[in-house]
């Protein structure tokens, strides 16, 4: 089946292109929604542009999208691109939505309409076991930006490992953060994971923080090949 992925180069959707992977779709496209509006209710904005090197890294073709991210009105944008890709023979889409009613009822109701496949392979799964599943896959992830009590500065730029998803677990308990982030609470990016062929190195990132939120901005970044030290 060929499919596009609903891709903004956090967690969710790399996991979202890694399952489609695995069920043997051909992936046609990485489609990045490049919104102009910065609280974009449907898309993943800080650091979209790093999509261009997560698809590098993967070598899958991406294709950006750019939306003035008004709400509901953003979702035409979305519509008028998916009937174009099923054009070119793209029979699904998949995307990250976990918890996300919002969301993924949206993006099925496009897809019911131009009859694609709308398919959230990650929808309802358990959020500390979806991390650790992350972590224990081989993925490394980044937080490039938070807006939730209990989760500072600090935590911009930190890499999400074991002992991280163990404090999340407890800032769970302490001020209800959602440990896979569904409500918002923080934004990510994957550096490097099984499907890379090369990983993404921060060179340059520039952290903006203003009382209780901020974002890791990364203004400059490389590919490094991965070599296979036990041949």
């Amino acid at each position: 089946m060929k499919s596009v992925i609903l891709y903004s180069g956090g967690k969710d959707s790399t996991m979202a292109l890694y399952e489609s992977q695995k069920n043997g779709d051909e992936v046609y496209a990485l489609l990045a929604m490049v919104s102009r509006n910065k609280e974009s209710y449907m898309f993943h904005v800080p650091d979209i542009h790093m999509v261009d090197y997560c698809s590098a890294a993967m070598e899958i073709p991406s294709i950006d999208v750019l939306t003035d991210g008004i709400k509901e009105e953003e979702l035409n944008d979305l519509e008028e691109t998916l009937k174009r890709l099923k054009e070119k023979g793209v029979e699904a889409v998949y995307s990250g939505a976990l918890e996300s009613v919002y969301q993924k009822s949206r993006i099925d109701k496009i897809c019911e309409k131009l009859e694609l496949k709308s398919i959230a392979p990650l929808w309802h799964k358990d959020p500390v076991e979806y991390m650790k599943e992350i972590v224990n896959q081989g993925f490394e992830v980044i937080i490039t930006s938070v807006s939730a009590y209990g989760l500072t500065k600090e935590w911009l730029g930190k890499t999400i490992t074991a002992d991280t998803i163990d404090e999340l677990i407890e800032l769970n308990k302490k001020y209800g953060i959602h440990p896979a982030f569904e409500g918002g609470e923080a934004e990510t990016l994957v550096i490097d994971g099984p499907m890379f062929d090369r990983k993404i190195v921060i060179d340059e990132a520039e952290i903006t923080w203003n009382f209780d939120n901020g974002v890791y901005d990364i203004k400059k970044a490389h590919l490094e090949e991965k070599y296979d030290y036990s041949l």
